[in-house]
């Protein structure tokens, strides 16, 4: 299921005292590479996360799938290491790396203790530069794409997500799967793997975060360590999306079950958009916020027409959707939308109260400082902030821009971005008296 990528962070391993404000330093390495760090030398381990920007969405034409299979291969072995020796040296240094792919971001993290920091790194190196690919892992690898890709066909809400991507972005990589499909990923050969590894995996587009008992001369050294011999540019990043999605209506997707699961959407803004705050807050009541939300209220609580329902904002680099999911009986799915509509124009009309306004940003700036439980997360966070362009006091400050939001902010925004007469609903079921069916 789609979630909001930019609130999105790894778990935690070892904890960093929870405090008020945390001193982020900009480092810059002997080669020029940047990264914001936390130091805390309470506790002899360190955290790194480092965010190449493009990710899945720079596979090349017809290879869809490949940054995903590549991604997967990282830690099958690396140099003179075959999978299994790799993975033992990982366990005998106590160290934990793990990698991630997302539409437009590749993640690269790393866990070690300050005794160990050394061969950690060169280990970690050696799968960034010199990754095996060999025939027998990249067999088994592929088997295991190709059982997600089947076992998703099969799963309703991966249906919708589809469905509704495809709708909503056509041939824009948004538009599918970054697991690919079994023909692209059956096709997929070594040689695909390398070039989208030198497509994505770059020092011109590279963030980095790092939290622990390290000095920024040492996490200079670090950098250049271990991305210093990685290619100096990567392929270009994907072109801006078109929005796609049709105005209003359902569309239906038939599927044997009791149960119709929905997504709907519509446009949304960007991240860096001046609205973006207020619309941040307006989702929180809207169905951001659980049991508190005004759609949680009356579709479940009021009218008993589902277990619950949400709404979230997907600001993605090349667009940007408002979105939410809910699930209901066939026979009641129907009315399920009807609420749901209704809701978004009461909102769009008349925005919210004084109450719920408070209600939010006491949950949500109360909220903020527990995302920042442990080093790797806070990694994380800094990567993300950089990946997003936010300046290295935005931890402070974020706060402070949930506050100014104003009733009046609220209602221009929701005037502005809630277009109910633009939700496109997407069922996968056996709804009865909806839309069109696929």
């Amino acid at each position: 299921m789609i979630r909001v990528f930019f609130s999105t962070v790894l778990a935690m391993l070892v904890a960093l005292p929870l405090r008020a404000e945390i001193a982020i330093q900009d480092v810059t390495s002997p080669k020029g590479i940047h990264a914001w760090l936390v130091e805390d030398h309470s506790i002899p381990f360190t955290a790194i996360e480092v965010w190449f920007k493009g990710g899945a969405g720079l596979d090349a034409p017809g290879k869809r799938g490949a940054t995903n299979l590549m991604v997967g291969l990282l830690e099958e072995g690396a140099g003179d290491l075959d999978s299994q020796e790799f993975a033992a040296a990982v366990e005998a240094l106590a160290a934990s790396y793990k990698f991630d792919v997302f539409d437009d971001t590749l993640i690269v993290s790393a866990q070690f203790l300050t005794e160990n920091r050394d061969d950690a790194i060169d280990l970690l190196r050696s799968a960034l530069t010199e990754p095996r690919f060999d025939e027998a892992s990249l067999e088994r690898v592929r088997g295991q794409v190709r059982s997600i890709i089947s076992g998703n066909e099969k799963d309703p809400n991966d249906i919708a997500s589809r469905t509704l991507n495809k709708l909503a972005w056509g041939d824009h990589p948004y538009g599918s799967s970054l697991n690919g499909t079994l023909e692209s990923v059956n096709s997929l050969t070594r040689d695909d793997l390398i070039e989208a590894k030198n497509a994505t995996m770059t020092r011109d587009r590279i963030h980095v975060g790092a939290v622990g008992d390290i000095t920024p001369e040492e996490l200079g050294a670090l950098l250049d360590t271990l991305l210093g011999d990685l290619p100096e540019e990567g392929a270009p990043l994907p072109a801006d999306a078109t929005y796609a999605l049709p105005r209003g209506g359902e569309t239906v997707v038939e599927f044997e079950t009791p149960q119709s699961v929905a997504i709907f959407a519509h446009e949304g803004i960007a991240r860096d958009d001046d609205d973006f705050f207020a619309l941040y807050v307006l989702n929180h009541v809207l169905g951001g916020g659980g049991f508190a939300s005004v759609l949680m209220e009356e579709v479940r609580e009021k009218r008993g027409l589902t277990y619950g329902i949400s709404t979230y904002l997907v600001p993605k680099e090349h667009g940007a959707l408002m979105m939410g999911q809910v699930a209901s009986s066939n026979d009641r799915i129907a009315e399920a939308i009807t609420v749901v509509r209704d809701v978004w124009a009461d909102i769009a009309a008349n925005g919210i109260t004084e109450k719920q306004l408070t209600d939010a940003k006491t949950f949500l700036t109360g909220a903020y400082p527990l995302r920042f439980d442990g080093n790797a997360t806070i990694a994380g966070i800094m990567a993300a902030m950089q990946s997003q362009e936010l300046p290295i006091d935005y931890i402070a400050t974020r706060n402070d821009k949930v506050n100014a939001v104003t009733l009046e902010d609220i209602k221009r925004v929701a005037a502005r971005v809630l277009k109910p007469e633009d939700l496109h609903f997407v069922v996968v079921g056996q709804p009865e008296g909806l839309g069109d069916q696929q």
